[in-house]
């Protein structure tokens, strides 16, 4: 299997619009952060979570297929293989071609399946990267980690 390209990560964050699928209702979580900081970049970024009706003032939906109007990009922080299968189905249903499958370190799960589903459907999907650090002008903790996935070879090319 592939390892995502920069091409995908670009043609990612080209998207405007873009569900945060298993956004917590922990206003300290870091899919809180990452969320508040895709809006304040000028995205329009669409929350999910089923057991919520709003998270820090948008409407948030309990799945994808209930969002209105469509998104274009689907960031699952949905962290346990089987949500994350069960996300990327929802994405494949709702014709969500953009797809970022973020991994906490503390992410030992193996998402190589819900990855497969995904571009045998043709999908660009992105995994395992920190999202902070491909936004345009990351604050300095988030260039330091691409530097350092840099000078290890990490990095996307």
């Amino acid at each position: 299997m592939r390892e995502a390209s920069l091409e995908d990560i670009t043609k990612f964050l080209e998207c405007k619009r873009v569900a945060f699928v298993g956004v917590s209702r922990h206003p300290q979580h870091f899919s809180r952060s990452l969320l508040r900081e895709f809006l304040a970049k000028g995205y329009d970024p669409v929350p999910v979570n089923p057991q919520a009706t709003e998270i820090d003032g948008r409407r948030c939906f309990a799945r994808l297929a209930d969002i209105t109007p469509p998104v274009e990009a689907a960031l699952l922080l949905t962290g346990a293989a089987e949500a994350t299968d069960r996300a990327v189905r929802e994405c494949n249903d709702a014709d969500i071609r953009n797809i970022w499958i973020y991994k906490s370190v503390h992410d030992g799960d193996n998402h190589e399946q819900a990855m497969e589903s995904c571009r045998l459907r043709g999908s660009a999907v992105v995994e395992g990267y920190c999202p902070f650090m491909f936004l345009p002008h990351p604050g300095m903790i988030h260039r330091i980690h691409g530097f350092l996935m840099k000078v290890v070879g990490s990095y996307p090319l």
